[in-house]
């Protein structure tokens, strides 16, 4: 998750979308509309699009009535070109918005803002991978292929992501922090997602072509970087503090990526990378195995810090969960529920513990609907609709009265969103 600093520790035809920043944050009781649920406290204020304002970006004072309005027969035609998920109304009006979010969260180049608040205003390889594989699978292809060459324009010679980049594409956001190996998982897998979804034509194939270079290198630098145990070495995670330890949350993205990378070699006729990253992909697996799965998958190999949301990277769609998985993800879903519904990132976590964070219910959301738990993923799902801000937004996080609190929206918790509701209507493809 984007985590801006803080005092303590954290984490397709589209041709118009532009950036703007919010800077204020105010409480505004509201209610829904009339047949949605009702929403919680606006704790920023809005964004909507309007091609008439400056950048085509709106700004919804705290007064809740906007000066500009967007063009509705704009949204509607673009959302028309794609699909809109969700097995009950609710659930389409959130991914309605989440849809309109992510379409003015991307620049026309492909850099996707993580929010629209400063320190959220950067590209983060990881959420822009989740973003595009949302964007493929409710069909905006064109859109998500942008953000795939996006991502790869940026990756540095070493293979290895910065954990975040300028929108213009100039470079990493040199703020101290080390880089996020989870990139080199995500970014196969999304590159491989998106292939997947293409009709098998001459140009997708082409595109694929001038993408496998950055998924090559990112392939390559998790080969070589596992240890003797098949896992890799310590690195920030996406709960964005420093560690000491080897994560799930690291562990778990670069297994499903060296698969997603040896299944896009053998589709491009790679033979020797295709053996290279599957072998990789066993040590790891078993690495996993062998250091995780003996501490009931808790958030690091000795077992010391406890359950981690990331577990579920370890299930459907990623990966085919066995008894072990399945367990300790129920496990951890019981831990890391708070009273207001909503799961913390971990039983380590270092924030407030009793501020709920929207992509990690988000992960329990997917996991279970890739599953065929459909009771599962529709309680954690309609807890995420219950807790849209005013405008029907998707917050990072939200606090211990149940309100959205920080960003809103936030891309990656719109991606994750998207595709559990997608999920739940049809299987998700799985490297």
């Amino acid at each position: 998750m984007p985590f801006a600093p803080r005092p303590r520790p954290r984490g397709g035809r589209w041709r118009r979308a532009a950036l703007a920043i919010t800077a204020a944050a105010v409480v505004l009781a509201v209610s829904g509309s009339a047949g949605s649920p009702p929403v919680g406290h606006l704790l920023l204020v809005g964004i909507t699009a309007d091609p008439r304002a400056p950048d085509g970006v709106c700004v919804i004072p705290v007064s809740g009535h906007a000066s500009c309005r967007p063009s509705d027969a704009a949204q509607a035609r673009w959302l028309a070109s794609g699909l809109v998920p969700g097995v009950n109304p609710a659930q389409r009006a959130t991914a309605v918005r989440a849809l309109l979010d992510l379409r003015l969260l991307t620049r026309p180049d492909g850099a996707v803002a993580a929010g629209w608040y400063p320190g959220w205003k950067y590209a983060w390889p990881r959420d822009s991978s989740w973003v595009a594989a949302a964007l493929t699978v409710t069909g905006h292809s064109e859109t998500a292929l942008a953000i795939l060459r996006f991502i790869a324009r940026v990756q540095p010679a070493s293979g290895i992501w910065a954990a975040r980049y300028q929108l213009s594409g100039d470079g990493p956001v040199r703020d101290g922090r080390p880089t996020e190996l989870d990139a080199d998982g995500w970014f196969p897998w999304a590159v491989w997602f998106w292939y997947d979804a293409q009709p098998g034509s001459g140009a997708a194939r082409r595109d694929l072509t001038a993408l496998w270079p950055a998924v090559r290198r990112a392939a390559a630098a998790t080969a070589s970087l596992l240890g003797s145990d098949g896992l890799p070495p310590v690195s920030m995670d996406y709960w964005e503090d420093r560690v000491s330890s080897v994560t799930l949350g690291i562990a778990a993205p670069l297994y499903t990526g060296l698969r997603a990378a040896a299944d896009l070699a053998r589709s491009l006729g790679f033979a020797a990378d295709a053996s290279r990253w599957s072998a990789a992909a066993r040590r790891l697996g078993h690495g996993i195995q062998a250091s995780f799965g003996a501490t009931d998958y808790q958030r690091t190999p000795d077992g010391s810090s406890g359950a981690d949301a990331a577990v579920t990277f370890l299930g459907p769609p990623f990966s085919a969960a066995g008894s072990g998985v399945r367990q300790a993800v129920a496990s951890a879903a019981r831990q890391l529920t708070l009273p207001n519904g909503g799961i913390v990132p971990g039983s380590a976590w270092a924030g407030d513990p009793d501020e709920a964070w929207t992509p990690e219910t988000g992960f329990f959301a997917l996991y279970d609907a890739a599953s065929g738990n459909r009771a599962g993923a529709d309680r954690w799902l309609s807890w995420l609709v219950a807790h849209r801000t005013a405008a029907g937004s998707l917050p990072e996080q939200v606090n211990a009265d149940g309100r959205p609190a920080s960003v809103a929206p936030l891309g990656w918790t719109d991606a994750i969103a998207l595709l559990a509701m997608t999920a739940l209507r049809h299987p998700l493809p799985m490297p």
